[in-house]
């Protein structure tokens, strides 16, 4: 066969995978006000820099009622590409190709981008929207749940790890996100849950809506499962990426630093007034740590979760910095059960990747109440305790 065969062969079976599952697929996806996997991936990563990974591949479960129909890249996109001229690998599930359920193919190319991203210490991104693990496939696709799970726990604190919930993640869907660093969700059609309204209304009789259940506000306000919301796809991936430019590559590196324009040597006479001559009476800890950081950039991290106590992303002197801080106004800024979870696990991501921690202290203490003690704050309280006292970087210690 010629080179010029061969490559228009190549040129049908990608123009081919570029369709997923097809334009009416496509169609539905897009009423749903939701973008497609190629088209979140192209709006995510810098101009022309995505690399795809096995394309071509199909899934192999004819002789589980798929009957003969296979779908090249079967239902993920999986490659690596550049944010902001950093090397970034992602891996997008693709809804228009049968849901984009989880076979023994599709697990296998996100575990292949996954290690590829720890060889090569770049943040690894998953961009969720599926219904879950392929049934017709049986045990191998719950197998493959296993070892993405692997993956990601083994990835811990090696590199930054973003899950963006896009759409429906249900089951053992929902445990890998988890067990990444920071979770993203769509407003409307980001969606995790264990089981579905109609399991638990069968089973406990209550009545619930899939948004109720598990939509992103949900998950951002009372279970504490979000960090992110946004309203829709480009306004997530934007998020994303503003995220990124606040992390380092990996756990051997630094966020690169920034350029802000910033005087460290201002002075900022505000200051001098925003805490009230009553100290019985609330402020807003937001506007001081705003006012503290460069050009006032302040990327607040969990803020729909435990309001009482502040964690986010900032700059000092063009550095990232991680900021922990009570807040006055909710609360009093009583460290509670949530709160002390909350900074922990915050503290820890902190100490991991090499950003220092700046603490603004105003607190009366620990939340009295029978709740709080019957729902065992001695023990979470002591998670903020540990993640401080083992932390290595610089942080409150440091900065008398």
């Amino acid at each position: 066969m010629a080179i010029e065969e061969k490559l228009e062969i190549l040129a049908k079976l990608r123009a081919e995978s570029q369709l997923g599952g097809g334009e009416k697929r496509i169609a539905a996806q897009h009423e749903k006000g939701k973008l497609t996997a190629r088209e979140r991936i192209s709006y995510l990563l810098d101009e022309d820099s995505f690399e795809e990974l096995d394309p071509f591949v199909a899934h192999r479960s004819t002789a589980f009622g798929l009957g003969d129909k296979k779908f090249l890249g079967d239902a993920v996109v999986t490659g690596y590409g550049k944010v902001s001229g950093r090397l970034v690998y992602l891996f997008a599930q693709d809804f228009t190709v049968l849901g984009g359920s989880l076979s023994e193919v599709v697990a296998e190319k996100i575990c292949k981008v996954m290690d590829l991203a720890v060889k090569n210490g770049a943040p690894s991104i998953g961009l969720l929207d599926s219904g879950g693990a392929r049934i017709q496939e049986g045990v191998e696709s719950l197998a493959g749940y296993g070892e993405i799970f692997l993956r990601n726990t083994l990835s811990s604190g090696v590199i930054p790890q973003i899950s963006v919930i896009m759409g429906p993640a249900a089951g053992g869907a929902v445990y890998s996100p988890a067990i990444t660093d920071f979770i993203f969700m769509v407003k409307g059609t980001g969606q995790m849950y264990i089981t579905g309204p109609e399991v638990i209304r069968a089973v406990t009789g209550e009545e619930v809506t899939l948004e109720q259940l598990g939509g992103a506000m949900v998950h951002a306000s009372q279970s504490g499962n979000c960090h992110f919301v946004a309203d829709n796809d480009r306004d997530c991936l934007d998020q994303v990426s503003r995220l990124l430019s606040y992390l380092p590559q990996n756990n051997m590196e630094e966020a690169p630093p920034v350029e802000t324009n910033d005087n460290p040597n201002r002075k900022d006479e505000e200051l001098l007034h925003i805490l009230p001559e009553d100290a019985s009476k609330a402020y807003d800890m937001k506007e001081v740590i705003c006012r503290v950081c460069d050009n006032g950039e302040f990327m607040e991290v969990h803020e729909n979760f435990a309001a009482n106590i502040i964690t986010g992303f900032a700059r000092l002197g063009g550095r990232a910095v991680g900021i922990v801080a009570q807040q006055p106004s909710v609360s009093a800024g009583c460290i509670d059960i949530d709160a002390s979870d909350k900074a922990a696990r915050f503290v820890r991501f902190l100490d991991c990747f090499n950003i220092h921690i700046i603490t603004f202290c105003d607190v009366p203490g620990y939340m009295l109440g029978v709740d709080q003690e019957y729902g065992g704050i001695i023990r979470h309280c002591a998670k903020l305790l540990f993640a401080y006292s083992e932390a290595t970087v610089p942080g409150y210690r440091d900065y008398p």
